[in-house]
């Protein structure tokens, strides 16, 4: 929490001098007490007042006035608010290891099918633009709410080799460069932020990178150099791990490679028809740094090892994405915090005088015989 105007504070010096003002009173009523004939006679008809019940006002109204002044202090508050300008940027991978068929048919077709469930979704509320990274990465869709532009982009989707997650990250932060004026492109050089991961940002942009990948960073960037760019613009990402560590052929037919070949069966690399690797192997995810990058920014990291639980997770995104840390003035809450106990001291302070009032013209029944055996004036 912090505060508008910390010099505001100074108000909290109000309640020591109440105190002050109170203790001058009570000693100025001791030299002007009156003295009487029969002090037992008064002290027996007076009812009892406990201690705490001295001190509960004045405990209420002393928090009641700290409260009053912290608010006077203009407080402020990083809170969670959903955010109605929110952009996504979809990284998908495109690398060839996206042809494993771990996932029936095979990964990127899987990838596309949960894709297209979740621009669907959006239903046209979102901006989303679409980044793909093999061993490049390059924008293909700007954000935009037109589904069917994202649709067909999604829809032509090309595997390649390598897999550059770092160089994604960054294409994805100037994508967002471009339409928010508050996110300094990756050619600015602005102040890295804390490296302690307990250390939490303070305000997320409204904007956010969604990375989808089944594999390591072989190319480019270093996803954690890259993510150390994202954090310092305050730029959340979420990654998804997609794909299980089960040995698999990998098939693609040509129309999910880029140019005219096929990945052949026999193992040596591009060729014609349809095939895959002859005895599988693993495609591994990178986990640890997966879950580095998404820490470093504010994000999370999901693994999704089959179709329907990569569905789930980027059906589910919109409601982490929607919600962004935001300053909010909480002046008001103070206020009538403030007041709110004020108000039960001075009422409980007035009630009790009352009811004590109330028993001293009423003298007890142990004070009557005493006042009766008082000696009489001649």
């Amino acid at each position: 929490m912090s505060l508008t105007w910390p010099w505001a504070l100074l108000a909290l010096l109000a309640f020591p001098l109440l105190l002050g003002y109170r203790w001058w009173l009570r000693r100025r009523r001791r030299r002007e007490a009156v003295r009487v004939s029969s002090v037992a006679l008064i002290r027996a008809a007076l009812p009892g007042r406990s201690l705490w019940r001295r001190r509960i006002p004045l405990i209420l109204f002393a928090v009641g006035l700290v409260v009053l002044g912290t608010g006077a202090a203009r407080p402020q508050a990083s809170v969670l608010v959903p955010s109605d300008s929110a952009t996504i940027l979809l990284a998908m991978d495109v690398s060839a290891s996206m042809c494993s068929t771990d996932v029936a048919p095979n990964r990127i077709t899987a990838a596309q099918n949960a894709a297209r469930q979740f621009i669907k979704a959006q239903d046209g509320k979102s901006q989303i633009g679409i980044v793909t990274f093999s061993g490049i990465a390059g924008l293909v869709v700007p954000p935009t709410k037109d589904t069917g532009t994202l649709l067909k982009a999604i829809d032509g989707l090309r595997t390649a080799r390598g897999t550059a997650i770092g160089q994604a990250i960054l294409t994805s932060v100037d994508a967002i460069a471009e339409i928010n004026p508050q996110v300094p492109p990756t050619g600015v050089q602005i102040p890295a932020p804390s490296t302690d991961p307990g250390q939490a940002i303070a305000d997320f942009q409204p904007d956010t990178i969604v990375v989808l990948t089944d594999g390591r960073n072989t190319d480019g960037v270093d996803p954690v150099t890259a993510a150390t760019q994202a954090a310092a613009r305050h730029v959340r990402v979420f990654t998804i791990g997609f794909g299980t560590t089960n040995p698999s052929p990998m098939v693609c037919p040509a129309a999910q490679i880029s140019g005219d070949a096929a990945i052949r069966g026999d193992g040596r690399g591009f060729g014609g028809g349809f095939g895959g690797y002859g005895g599988g192997r693993y495609q591994q995810i990178d986990e640890a740094t997966l879950t580095k990058v998404a820490t470093l920014t504010g994000g999370k990291y999901f693994q999704a090892k089959d179709a329907k639980a990569l569905s789930d997770v980027l059906l589910d995104l919109p409601g982490s994405i929607s919600l962004t840390k935001k300053h909010t003035e909480v002046t008001m809450y103070f206020a009538l915090a403030g007041a709110l106990l004020v108000l039960v001291a001075v009422g409980l302070s007035q009630w009790w005088n009352r009811v004590g009032l109330s028993a001293r013209r009423r003298p007890s029944a142990s004070a009557l015989p005493a006042a009766r055996d008082a000696p009489q004036p001649i």
